[in-house]
């Protein structure tokens, strides 16, 4: 198991969500944050920086910004969820917008839909005032093990 993957399994273990961000650096340079919601279940968030916007005429965040968002929360989700001896790698990622991400908060919560020892698939979705309304919807494929 990789120094990474132990720290991660530590971290989760302790429930230390800001330093799994942390430990995670296109999270932590997004402003990434994630914790359990009200039900439970993993609940990730980016809070609104003006570094994010990307059309200011409107503004709206940064198309990519919302995509490296969705794929880091899937990535991460499925982590919390497994235990396992090496992180995942993503081998195909969609993603459709909705409508344009206002300048607050974005928010996303992600369900895995297949999980065998190879092979995960994951749906992500990101809104901001009204879960009802998604800004976007994703759905990640990663492969979980090199192995046979």
């Amino acid at each position: 198991m990789s120094q990474f993957m132990e720290t991660f399994d530590r971290l989760r273990d302790e429930k230390r969500y800001a330093e799994v961000i942390a430990s995670v650096p296109y999270a932590r340079l997004m402003g990434v944050e994630f914790g359990e919601g009200d039900d439970g279940e993993l609940l990730f968030s980016l809070p609104f920086y003006e570094r994010n916007v990307g059309n200011t005429t409107l503004p709206a965040l940064h198309g990519g910004l919302i995509g490296g968002f969705l794929e880091n929360a899937a990535l991460l989700h499925l982590m919390w969820g497994r235990e396992s001896q090496e992180a995942p790698k993503i081998v195909d990622f969609s993603l459709d917008y909705l409508r344009s991400g206002r300048a607050q908060t974005l928010y996303a919560r992600c369900e895995i839909t297949k999980q065998g020892k190879r092979v995960a698939h994951v749906l992500i979705e990101a809104w901001q005032e009204d879960r009802k309304k998604p800004v976007a919807v994703a759905r990640a494929h990663f492969l979980l093990s090199a192995g046979s």
